[in-house]
């Protein structure tokens, strides 16, 4: 049975995945350069702007902050298919043979999303959004402490998880924010 929470998910993921379908038919798949702390790097800037405008009340500059969420979830996509592809080292990669990888990772985290929503029973609808990125910068430090450590933990969770954790908190403040609901306009920014 698909429950609201799945269904909206299911529309932030959708119109997520059309950006990054849009932005690899622009670009390319340039981002297989990246190492992945550098990606973990992108998605710090993406929260950490977040936070600062949060905090400061305004902005200077008028990319929206949804768009930074939808960036944080592409960009912990882009992480968890680089982990992946590790050992594939081709630079170009073809759209057809990423949407099963994109696909993949989203709906193991949606799984994931699901267990952990039945078990918490739905908290985050009545968290802050600016909790919830306080949380993504947690993980994000969680997240370069496991890579200044070569990968290696002692009893915590993986890399994966902390990616996929920070997925599901951006999904969640995207549907806080009425993203799911909303038509926005085509614009070349969120990533």
């Amino acid at each position: 049975m698909e429950t609201k929470t799945t269904n909206e998910y299911k529309q932030v993921i959708a119109r997520c995945k059309e950006l990054f379908r849009k932005k690899t038919l622009d670009y390319g798949t340039a981002w297989r350069i990246l190492r992945l702390s550098s990606i973990t790097d992108q998605i710090f800037i993406k929260a950490q702007r977040i936070r600062s405008i949060q905090e400061k009340g305004s902005q200077k500059v008028d990319d929206p902050i949804v768009d930074e969420f939808v960036g944080i979830v592409n960009y912990c996509l882009i992480a968890l298919i680089q982990i992946s592809m590790k050992d594939d080292q081709r630079m170009e990669i073809p759209y057809s043979e990423l949407e099963p990888k994109y696909d993949y990772w989203s709906d193991a985290t949606r799984a994931l999303l699901e267990n952990k929503n039945h078990d918490y029973g739905e908290a985050w609808r009545d968290m802050r959004v600016s909790s919830m990125t306080d949380i993504i910068l947690m993980k994000l430090f969680r997240v370069k402490q496991i890579e200044d450590n070569q990968g290696k933990t002692i009893v915590s969770e993986g890399i994966e998880a902390n990616y996929q954790d920070m997925i599901n908190y951006s999904v969640f403040c995207l549907i806080k924010l009425g993203y799911h609901e909303i038509e926005y306009k085509d614009r070349p920014s969120a990533g």
